[in-house]
């Protein structure tokens, strides 16, 4: 910017010299016109008349520059007027210009707003809240065997595997930040299942399909890639989709898990399952990884 601004003044400067000195014109001229004569012979033109011609073209080069500043000698007023109205913002600009030297910071303060940067970068990294009671879990499967259990719930809660770090990292921090979101409209979630080994999830089909379709090896739970969360109210974990207050939170909650990228268990057709979420794409990487 500076420099475009030099360039501006200087060919102004250039053009109030010529326009105020006849003896610049007549000398800038005379030397476009030798310019113009030398490069006409270096042309390659015919040689019978190549010196006739640049001469006549030097010097009706020189003619019109010196009629156009003579035209503006006539109306010098008007010339200047006009430069100085061209010259005057990029003066005025220049004349004002000076550095701005920012107070110095705190480094604390420095270091904290890094932190804050550096966090919205790589996302926050939740903690996993404190484990429910396993009595919660027990009395929870007690219930669905007394009510009948159908497709929709999940089966033998109170031996799952409910650690978190044994969860993909990847989908733990999106799992619990669905988790968060939920809090935020009155529902609260826990974790009901996490990892599951093969000889569980082997266990759990030869239940049926209304437990899982998927046997051992094929389900993403075997790879720390799928979870499954209830909502909890009242001490007790609830998945009765009959229920106005049960449906809205799990819907919002596939909402969610969908925006985040993750598969629903609630769009299956074959098998709804409301309280699973999974990695699809890297959970069929790792069953092709695996052999299956």
């Amino acid at each position: 910017m500076v420099l475009w601004m030099a360039v501006f003044f200087l060919l102004g400067v250039a053009l109030a010299w010529l326009a105020l000195f006849p003896a610049a014109r007549d000398g800038v001229g005379a030397g476009l016109g030798r310019a113009w004569g030398r490069l006409a012979s270096a042309g390659g033109r015919v040689q019978a008349v190549s010196g006739h011609h640049a001469g006549e073209a030097g010097r009706a080069l020189g003619a019109r520059v010196r009629w156009t500043w003579q035209a503006l000698q006539r109306h010098r007023v008007p010339a200047v007027a006009a430069l100085v109205l061209l010259l005057a913002p990029a003066l005025v600009v220049m004349t004002a210009r000076r550095t701005v030297v920012l107070e110095r910071l705190d480094p604390g303060v420095v270091a904290e707003a890094d932190r804050h940067v550096l966090e919205l970068l790589r996302g926050e990294r939740l903690a996993p809240p404190p484990e429910l009671p396993p009595a919660v879990f027990t009395a929870a499967e007690a219930e669905l065997h007394q009510a009948g259990a159908d497709a929709a719930t999940p089966q033998a809660i109170a031996s799952a595997d409910r650690r978190w770090d044994r969860v993909a990292p990847g989908l733990r921090q999106s799992v619990l930040a669905i988790h968060q979101a939920m809090a935020r409209q009155g529902y609260r979630m826990v974790l009901v299942e996490g990892y599951r080994s093969p000889e569980r999830q082997a266990a759990l089909a030869r239940r049926g399909s209304g437990t899982t379709l998927a046997g051992a090896g094929r389900s993403c739970h075997q790879y720390g890639l799928a979870v499954d969360s209830a909502l909890y109210r009242d001490g007790r974990l609830q998945w009765d989709m009959d229920d106005p207050w049960t449906r809205r939170g799990y819907l919002l909650y596939g909402r969610l898990a969908v925006d985040a990228g993750l598969e629903w268990g609630g769009n299956w057709r074959r098998l709804r399952d409301y309280v699973h979420v999974e990695m699809r794409d890297a959970c069929r990487r790792a069953r092709r990884a695996a052999g299956y």
